[in-house]
């Protein structure tokens, strides 16, 4: 699941670095500077936080698949985002738009994953393999 993440994550930032002609760095994943609203640089970052957290839902329903599992993957994800966030930069993040923008990420991935997998647990069990013999 990490992996996946941070697949889909460099994939998003690369592409969003592209379109706004910056170049790309391990800045824009850990550095929790970078994370702003002043500029076109910093709101491509933003919005691929974002994306990123609906990309993890779409992957939480498809390899974990239970309601149950999605806070515990949503929240080792972005902890240990957190741990790698704090040894990248070699002090704690302090800034208010990473912690918003993390925690905001974080309910995204959870409860969206969670919806997408409840729908799949909670449909109708199809009963015409069991044969003629059950009275029902």
């Amino acid at each position: 699941m990490q992996f996946l993440l941070y697949l889909t994550l460099c994939l998003l930032i690369a592409i969003m670095q592209d379109l706004t002609g910056s170049t790309r760095t391990l800045d824009h994943i850990f550095e929790y500077h970078e994370i702003h609203v002043r500029d076109n640089e910093g709101r491509s970052v933003i919005i691929a936080f974002v994306l990123n957290a609906i990309i993890g839902a779409l992957i939480l329903w498809n390899v974990v698949g239970r309601t149950k599992l999605c806070l515990d993957f949503s929240c080792t994800f972005h902890g240990l985002h957190l741990l790698a966030c704090w040894v990248y930069n070699g002090s704690f993040p302090t800034t208010f738009s990473w912690w918003s923008l993390n925690i905001a990420c974080a309910a995204i991935t959870c409860v969206t994953g969670e919806f997408l997998c409840l729908r799949t647990e909670l449909q109708a069990i199809p009963l015409s393999s069991i044969g003629a013999k059950v009275d029902l």
